[in-house]
């Protein structure tokens, strides 16, 4: 990927923050009932209004985030989809996702707009649980895609996994 943003349909290249400022940025769109594209949760570092209809959200390495991607025409949804990433530092490997540049580390990835209610719903429980999801271990996100893409149910993840997760980034950090 060469860092510029694909030409729109009206108007240029979408404008982006400097190059090399190790910023992960995601696109949102929200054209009601058509394109409905949006944060589930995240830590932005920066916001960027583009116009009314459109937004740039950037994340600092290593942030985790979820986007959901919603579109439809005339004859119903085309696309339902959550992906809960991983912002990547400078150098490290990433996974190439569309209105995220320049990608980053695909922690979950479901669609479906039943499968992805389903993440939603386990979003829910683990802020019901008192637990900030940025702050979720990325282990546990990877688990709940085995899980769902195997058809179980993922296992709840509680406020003690949480503390065992927060003990071991201490230990590895």
């Amino acid at each position: 990927m060469n860092g510029y943003a694909a030409p729109r349909v009206r108007g240029g290249p979408v404008p982006i923050a400097a190059h090399g400022d190790n910023l992960t940025h995601v696109e949102l769109t929200w054209v009601e009932k058509r394109i409905e594209n949006w944060i589930r949760f995240g830590r932005e570092a920066r916001e960027q209004v583009l116009d009314r209809r459109r937004r740039i959200f950037s994340y600092r390495p290593d942030s985790i985030f979820a986007f959901v991607r919603w579109a439809a025409n005339d004859f119903g949804t085309i696309i339902s989809r959550i992906d809960i990433v991983r912002a990547v530092r400078p150098g490290e490997p990433y996974q190439t996702l569309p209105f995220v540049r320049p990608g980053g580390d695909i922690l979950l990835k479901i669609e479906g707009w039943p499968k992805v209610e389903q993440v939603l719903r386990h979003i829910d429980a683990v802020e019901a649980a008192g637990i900030d999801a940025c702050d979720v271990c990325p282990d546990h996100w990877r688990h709940v895609h085995h899980r769902m893409s195997a058809g179980q149910e993922p296992r709840a993840y509680t406020m003690e996994r949480h503390q065992a997760w927060l003990k071991r980034r201490r230990v590895e950090g």
